[in-house]
């Protein structure tokens, strides 16, 4: 099917915006602020000190002039005409309306031929990492983000725009205090990094007992939980920097290929293969987990490992853990995935398509994403363009 063939509007389940000035720092007290988000000025450009750490994260987190839309669309196509990654990022534009504001969006995803979309943040994904070691201060961040968040975007705007809280589960408590506050807002998904939970006794399993009454509420209540790439934490051990930055070497540098830039996808596997491995589906069986924008390459070895250990561990699994797998997760493949390879994998009822729209490794257009799927029959297009999205969305309680 082309674009021309789609007869009905894409739900995309992974669009972003861009942090207002004030989101980190809007609802924290002034006695905190030392120890959450600060603004600094170096150089006469400006950005976030975090825990009091300088953050270069992102180069410029005012985002304005920004870069363009799939801006390195072409790079991560396989870089045809070798140009550098830095070369693709240098034409800018001004900060558009619909980047951080929800009105303006909404008229952008009906220009796009959208129906809705999901929304998630862009530096918000990338914060806790960097305070994990004070989790007093990552409950007042993140509690004061989010209510920013509703503030500004809401959890569902006129059933088009749903916004994705953020959960930590630095703390079991909070995780089920920010979650019930979620719910009685019509939040319809949340959100949290696939990372161990990094509590006051050290990093936990995110399937451990102890974080028990959050997947209880979060199986009662039958909205989604993303996992969403971001900051993970994860270190290359020496073979490359460790900064979320460093994929390309840093401002200025020769760009040069690195193992850090498959932390996302190293994430997302251990995070999930842990889920199955703590049978954390049998205690809850309603559970719905997405993984958006972390890849899938690690799916085929996902379901590898998954089946070895069955036939290790007799007993230990109730039933076939790559079936109750599928059962329980949705993915959401990178743009540059083989679709048709994950379609097999996981069946097209379990794929989501998300352009990533605005960000520079997305599609320039969301709708970008039919041509990655064209061969497909249309019953499976529409699954993946809309109905699959569409469902992980309804069933809030």
């Amino acid at each position: 099917m082309t674009r021309q063939d789609i007869d009905f509007r894409p739900f995309d389940c992974d669009n972003h915006y861009y942090e207002a000035l004030d989101a980190f720092t809007r609802h924290v007290p002034d006695e905190w602020k030392h120890r959450c988000v600060q603004w600094c000025d170096i150089g006469g450009r400006k950005h976030h000190l975090v825990g009091g750490k300088l953050s270069r994260a992102v180069v410029n987190p005012t985002w304005d002039p920004i870069a363009m839309p799939g801006a390195l669309r072409d790079y991560f196509r396989g870089n045809p005409d070798g140009r550098s990654p830095f070369e693709m990022l240098s034409e800018r534009e001004a900060l558009p309306a619909e980047y951080m504001n929800r009105d303006a969006r909404v008229t952008r995803l009906d220009e796009q031929g959208l129906e809705s979309v999901w929304l998630f943040p862009t530096l918000g994904v990338l914060y806790e990492e960097l305070l994990k070691h004070d989790v007093p201060a990552v409950k007042v961040l993140f509690r004061a983000f989010n209510q920013w968040l509703d503030e500004d975007w809401g959890f569902n705007y006129r059933d088009k725009i749903y916004a994705a809280p953020y959960i930590s589960l630095c703390d079991v408590d909070f995780a089920c205090e920010q979650l019930e506050w979620a719910l009685a807002r019509d939040a319809r998904l949340v959100v949290m990094r696939p990372a161990a939970a990094f509590t006051e006794h050290g990093p936990v399993s995110p399937a451990d007992e102890l974080f028990d009454p959050f997947w209880a509420r979060l199986n009662e209540a039958g909205i989604t939980l993303v996992i969403h790439a971001g900051d993970s934490g994860y270190s290359s051990n020496g073979y490359a920097g460790d900064s979320f930055a460093s994929i390309f070497g840093g401002a200025g540098a020769k760009y040069k290929p690195s193992i850090k830039a498959f932390s996302i996808e190293r994430a997302a596997y251990d995070f999930l293969l842990t889920l199955s491995f703590e049978r954390l589906y049998d205690r809850f069986p309603n559970l719905r987990i997405a993984s958006v924008e972390n890849g899938s390459g690690f799916l085929e070895d996902l379901f590898r490992k998954l089946g070895q250990t069955a036939r290790k561990s007799p007993g230990w699994f109730s039933e076939d853990p790559g079936e109750v797998f599928k059962q329980h997760v949705w993915i959401n493949p990178f743009w540059e995935d083989d679709s048709y390879e994950i379609v097999d994998i996981m069946g097209a009822e379990r794929v989501i398509f998300g352009s990533d729209w605005p960000h520079i490794e997305g599609m320039p257009q969301p709708l970008d994403y039919v041509d990655e799927i064209k061969d497909l029959d249309a019953a499976s297009t529409r699954l993946i363009l809309r109905e699959n999205t569409l469902e992980l969305t309804s069933a809030a309680s």
